[in-house]
């Protein structure tokens, strides 16, 4: 199906309307890194998990040892040594008036209500001279004083790190569920493309799409495939699309959906019925297409895998991917934002725009003293969709409403930083 022209914020809307997230799945700990959690963690055991030393030292009843100084040291038996990880408890109990040689992590017998640190002893074996004395409690460990029993670590939707990871593993955990990186299948359209390293003719020119997208959906935290090159032949899309769909939890095309004879993408999809094509109000990246494939041979039982048409010119694709891919992506995730958090800039050059059409220039950040906060952008090259070197040398994208024609240098602009969320 077809349509009109649409705006930015209505194919967003579409999109994500369509989109829902992947159903999840249970993984060892190390592959959930930066994936979403789908269940909410609960602690199962406290930590620590029982009273411990937070020092090497000696365990004391604090009373004994209250009047220890550097002239006056206090001397005390020692009657065992406690080490981390025993499996029998070499000191039962902590009589009074005696001390118990420990380690760091290990358990402090009962009875014990401190530990002295080696620095304030003289390592003793037999008996240990104590010459300061610890505060009642100083240097334990309490159980349960970090996490209780039942408590809520991991908040379903919670984007897991590498702290979370290793709380997890510490309360036993060696599994959790997530939602799963979408498999992306990137495809370039062009019966001029050539791979890269290979020979060019006079009229053919290097795939540089389908590296900048598979690049981009990785980043995005997706797995992508780059699929061989499609010339523009109807039918071999599709036979290509068919044979990749096993394989797809998204299907992304670039180039075929404009206004031209070639227009292979277009052309082989809109009598399926399932995909929308039409104008976005947006520059560069007005032409889009947005619906849902199914495999043609009844492979997977009733799969409609989300497709995206995107342009040809590469400024557009890559745009189109960061401002309708990536959010559905990420929704796929289960992992927020969707879309990268604006931010504002004071503009350095003067720019125009075209009345009724959201425009997405290129620009170069520069960071105030902190060297986190933004302080100005500098516009990078034109408008031009295929200024491809432009766009690799911007970090950030100057975002202009569709009812502004023209900023003037020193104004504040709405800027999106493309390599932060």
């Amino acid at each position: 199906m077809s349509g009109g022209l649409r705006s930015v914020d209505e194919h967003l809307d579409a999109i994500l309307t369509a989109t829902t997230p992947l159903p999840a799945l249970q993984v060892p700990l190390l592959d959930a890194l930066d994936l979403a959690a789908a269940e909410d963690v609960v602690a199962p055991i406290q930590l620590p998990r029982f009273d411990n030393s937070a020092m090497d030292g000696y365990a004391v009843r604090q009373a004994d040892v209250a009047t220890a100084t550097d002239e006056s040291p206090v001397k005390l038996p020692v009657i065992g040594e406690i080490g981390a990880g025993q499996s029998a408890r070499p000191v039962s109990s902590l009589p009074a008036g005696t001390a118990a040689k420990i380690m760091t992590g290990a358990p402090v017998p009962p009875g014990a209500d401190s530990v002295v640190p080696y620095e304030w002893t003289d390592r003793g074996a037999k008996d240990v001279w104590i010459a300061q004395a610890p505060s009642s409690g100083q240097h334990l460990r309490y159980a349960g004083e970090d996490v209780a029993v039942g408590d809520l670590l991991v908040e379903a939707g919670t984007t897991l790190g590498p702290r979370h990871l290793g709380l997890l593993a510490s309360l036993g955990r060696a599994s959790v569920r997530v939602r799963p990186r979408p498999r992306v299948v990137i495809v370039s359209t062009g019966s001029e493309l050539r791979e890269p390293g290979a020979e060019l003719g006079d009229d053919s020119i290097y795939d540089g799409n389908s590296f900048l997208l598979a690049a981009a959906a990785r980043r995005a935290g997706a797995v992508p495939y780059r699929v061989g090159l499609i010339p523009d032949e109807p039918g071999a899309l599709l036979d290509a699309l068919d044979d990749q769909l096993g394989r797809a939890d998204v299907v992304v095309t670039s180039g075929g959906i404009s206004m031209g004879d070639f227009d292979v993408v277009k052309e082989a999809l809109t009598p399926l019925g399932s995909v929308w094509f039409g104008p976005v109000a947006m520059q560069p990246g007005k032409p889009q297409g947005f619906g849902t494939l199914s495999p043609r041979s009844g492979g997977r039982a009733e799969v409609a895998v989300p497709f995206f048409a995107l342009p040809g010119n590469p400024v557009s694709a890559y745009l189109s991917f960061e401002t309708f891919v990536r959010p559905a992506l990420r929704r796929m995730m289960g992992i927020t934002p969707e879309s990268r958090r604006p931010v504002t800039a004071r503009l350095t050059h003067r720019v125009g725009s075209p009345a009724g059409r959201r425009q997405f220039l290129r620009g170069v950040l520069t960071l105030d003293s902190d060297g986190v906060s933004v302080a100005e952008v500098e516009p990078v090259g034109g408008s031009g969709s295929h200024l491809v070197g432009d766009l690799a040398a911007s970090d950030a994208l100057i975002v202009v409403l569709e009812d502004v024609t023209e900023i003037a240098a020193g104004e504040r602009v709405t800027v999106i930083r493309l390599d932060q969320d």
